[in-house]
């Protein structure tokens, strides 16, 4: 039986790790490249903010080709769609059928996703679509998987390059999804089930910085109708050992 060409959408996080599991346990699926989106003014994963290099160290552990696409620092929503347009009918060329996402239940991200991906003729798969974020990160780290928070919103700045733990996920403050979903946090694993040996890193300083938000979002995880106007984030920078 011919296998499912895929892309899969890899933010470097504990979501894409927890849906590259799963996707990885799908035998009919064929995961051609890990694609990131990485700010060219800085070599960093975009939003994340975490170091290309340490965005190469799982690739190389994971064992999937990585596959970047550079954009400029702010770019607005039509540059962002023109580009992302522009490699998408790339990967249709090349037989790729399906993109692999982490999202959980922000219903305008998944419709925009899909919208996108049917203008070149290709689907969406969600592993993690509606699951319960308190089941699935117990789960995470039940599974072995090893993470830590680079980047937060303003008002979380004291966890910021703190690896998740069950401690920490009851610290959290009660409206904080545990997962993140709504772009309270953003994370970067260094260890897990996909991985063939854990990556080594140490924290380095934290910086705040504040941005004028576009009218319209494409950070791959906050939700374009839930974006605020002015958005203040927390950094640890995360540096390979």
């Amino acid at each position: 039986m011919s296998k499912i060409n895929c892309i899969f959408n890899w933010s470097g996080g504990k979501d894409s790790s927890l849906a590259l599991y799963y996707a990885l346990q799908n035998p009919e699926l064929e995961i051609k490249y890990l694609v990131t989106t990485i700010n060219d003014a800085v070599n960093r994963i975009s939003m994340h903010g975490v170091r290309e290099e340490l965005l190469i160290k799982q690739a190389e552990s994971i064992g999937i080709p990585l596959y970047q696409i550079r954009l400029p620092e702010m770019p607005g929503m039509a540059e962002y769609d023109a580009i992302m347009h522009q490699h998408l009918t790339k990967f249709k060329g090349e037989g790729v059928t399906h993109s692999i996402f982490g999202d959980i239940f922000l219903e305008d991200l998944k419709a925009y996703r899909d919208t996108r991906l049917a203008e070149v003729g290709m689907t969406g798969i969600y592993p993690l679509w509606k699951r319960d974020t308190t089941e699935l990160i117990h789960e995470f780290l039940e599974l072995g998987f090893g993470t830590v928070i680079a980047c937060t919103q303003e008002r979380l700045g004291d966890f910021a390059g703190k690896e998740i733990n069950h401690d920490l996920i009851a610290s959290l403050p009660a409206d904080v999804d545990v997962c993140g979903e709504n772009g309270e946090f953003h994370t970067y694993t260094f260890k897990g089930p996909i991985f063939k040996q854990p990556i080594a890193y140490q924290t380095g300083e934290k910086i705040f910085k504040a941005y004028q938000a576009p009218k319209d979002v494409n950070d791959s995880c906050v939700s374009p109708k839930s974006a605020p106007k002015i958005a203040g984030f927390w950094y640890c920078d995360l540096l390979p050992d």
